[in-house]
């Protein structure tokens, strides 16, 4: 049920970025907007209400692997598990917490507050040097979804009938981590350029790394093909639903 909703997440921000490539759609290029697409269709209040009680349910599911969970792993390896799933916890409640706002008709603006955020920290002393310092790990993170993307990991996770291996989802895996990545690597590019120009401007998450990304030559093309990989996620995530682990 949870992925089901986390799907339809990517789903709609997959469609603000195009929006935003083709030149239309007002909406904030980030989680905002895309609920905000969610709300904005026929029983948009009704669909926003699923995708939140998806979203909690993630997060259980999480909390619950992170105390007890991934016993299929051992080690260190089970560690960095648990402690990966204690942070989903946090990203799925930050993303129900904002679509609830969005539902209740006060919704907020997930690149200003990030904005905020950045010029709080730059404010105080060697705060450019956190702000660059997570660029850097924000980079890093990208770059490692690409690899997770491009190495299969995720496969280990999903669970087919024997001698039964489903191309369509792992191709939707491997498109989908790439473009994540992507956007996950500009957005710490710019966090990086906002600490060496003091310019917390620049540090507005996934909106201003998708705008960034139209601004460039060809840039319509690159957002559109990043659009298409987020929808490839969305995807995945609908596979997933289908085909993720979930007793471990």
């Amino acid at each position: 049920m949870g992925f089901i909703g986390y799907g339809l997440l990517h789903l709609a921000l997959a469609w603000v970025a195009a929006q935003i490539a083709l030149g239309g759609g007002g909406e904030e290029a980030d989680q905002s907007g895309a609920f905000q697409k969610l709300a904005d269709q026929p029983f948009g209040a009704i669909l926003l209400w699923f995708v939140i009680v998806c979203l909690v349910a993630l997060a259980v599911w999480q909390a619950i692997l992170a105390i007890w969970g991934h016993t299929d792993s051992h080690g260190k390896e089970r560690i960095f598990e648990r402690v990966a799933s204690g942070a989903r916890v946090i990203v799925y409640c930050g993303l129900a917490w904002t679509a609830g706002k969005v539902v209740l008709g006060t919704p907020s603006s997930s690149a200003q507050q990030q904005q905020d955020a950045a010029a709080g920290i730059m404010a105080k002393p060697a705060g450019e040097w956190l702000v660059g310092l997570a660029g850097l790990v924000v980079i890093g993170f990208g770059i490692g979804m690409i690899y997770y993307g491009y190495k299969k990991k995720f496969e280990k996770k999903l669970q087919f009938a024997a001698g039964v291996r489903h191309e369509a989802a792992v191709r939707a895996g491997q498109i989908g981590y790439a473009a994540k990545g992507v956007a996950f690597g500009i957005v710490g590019y710019l966090l990086l350029d906002a600490a060496i120009t003091n310019d917390p401007g620049k540090s507005r998450g996934l909106d201003a790394a998708l705008h960034t990304l139209a601004g460039q030559p060809y840039g319509k093309f690159l957002l559109l093909a990043v659009a298409l990989g987020v929808a490839a996620f969305g995807v995945f995530c609908f596979f997933q639903a289908r085909y993720r682990k979930v007793g471990s």
